[in-house]
């Protein structure tokens, strides 16, 4: 098997078997810190192989984007994951699109999830459809901006020419706009994977859901697509924290030992980001819907100041 196609099957099997045990995790620590014991770090799996061998139900109402939708949200969110540096500093699908390409494909996935929870005609699925695409509609230009701010420093778009780039000594951590940027990403990353204090992924209130609304017509195989895609994206998401901003260790090479010291070294900092995450969970309430622009509005400022100061500071 060449370089290219070990790298291919590494991601790919990463992806589809780690997103999972993340999500496991926070809901897991999450429980220990309200002293509740919480559900296992493998329900996850368990609950998705449920989701496999049940039927489905589907609405009479429902037209074939409500049957495609999962499969898009799911095959989008793999291709993005396939576009960003997890274990090495090179992508496997990093030639086939850099920063725009991975927006592009995640925003893809969101807009049929919104037609998904649209296409029934459930009042719940419109409603959590019209809330994720006003939730969208300010956190994607933050996301962009945050990611413009270190590719302009790297002179490239490609992700894998990125991550290079923040290997090298010329990368300042501390450096002011990339604090910015970083916190930014970080809220991006609670606003798009539907946590505390943006939307809470444990309630089935109607009306505080937003994600959770628009999966409530979906059974069976389709569910589970729903939610393997949605923990793909929070995966890739963290990914992007945790390399573009902390590249520690990363892989230069294909060797096993680089790959395996790379693999240790990724998922110690994918712990710290999730610990982190689940921190924030635990110290904030939701917020009330229409404070909700505001806190992904202070997400485009930081953006905004970080991608400015880059030409001012040159």
């Amino acid at each position: 098997m060449s370089s290219t196609a070990f790298d291919f099957v590494l991601q790919t099997a990463l992806l589809l078997g780690l997103a999972p045990l993340v999500s496991g995790c926070i809901k897991n620590w999450k429980a220990k810190l309200q002293n509740r014991r919480g559900p296992p770090v493998w329900q996850v799996y368990r609950d998705i192989g449920k989701f496999l061998r049940k039927d489905m139900v589907v609405s009479e109402h429902a037209s074939w984007v409500f049957s495609y939708a999962p499969y898009v949200v799911f095959i989008s969110a793999l291709l993005a994951g396939l576009m960003v540096p997890m274990v090495s500093t090179q992508a496997p699908l990093s030639l086939f699109g850099g920063v725009l390409a991975l927006v592009g494909l995640l925003a893809l996935g969101r807009f049929f999830l919104a037609l998904g929870g649209l296409d029934p005609a459930s009042a719940f699925g419109g409603m959590g459809s019209s809330r994720e695409m006003t939730i969208a509609a300010i956190a994607e230009p933050a996301l962009m901006l945050a990611i413009f701010t270190v590719a302009l420093a790297a002179g490239s778009t490609d992700l894998s020419h990125i991550v290079q780039a923040t290997l090298g000594p010329a990368w300042s951590l501390l450096n002011p706009r990339h604090v910015l940027a970083f916190a930014a990403l970080f809220i991006v990353l609670l606003a798009e994977t539907g946590r505390i204090p943006v939307d809470n992924p444990a309630t089935h209130l109607e009306l505080t859901m937003i994600h959770e609304a628009m999966l409530l017509e979906y059974s069976g195989r389709y569910l589970a697509l729903m939610e393997w895609g949605a923990s793909i994206k929070q995966l890739v998401l963290m990914t992007l924290l945790v390399n573009v901003f902390f590249p520690i260790g990363l892989a230069a090479d294909a060797s096993p030992a680089a790959l395996g010291l790379g693999l240790l070294s990724y998922l110690a900092r994918l712990s710290l980001v999730a610990g982190v995450v689940v921190l924030v969970e635990t110290a904030n309430a939701k917020l009330r819907l229409f404070r909700v622009p505001d806190l992904l509005s202070a997400a485009f400022v930081l953006a905004s100041l970080a991608l400015f100061s880059t030409f001012l500071f040159q």
